[in-house]
């Protein structure tokens, strides 16, 4: 988390739009694949 948070502060403050999208895609990716994660197991049953 600590990456994250580095990265957030040296982005440049007019970056401000291309930071947030990075955060979505990620966030989105994220629970993606914890989704999947999650779910995979109800296909053994």
């Amino acid at each position: 988390m600590n990456d994250l948070t580095a990265l957030l502060a040296a982005a440049p403050a007019g970056d401000g739009i291309g930071v947030l999208r990075w955060v979505l895609i990620v966030s989105v990716v994220g629970i993606v694949l914890l989704a999947w994660f999650l779910l995979r197991g109800y296909g053994d049953k």
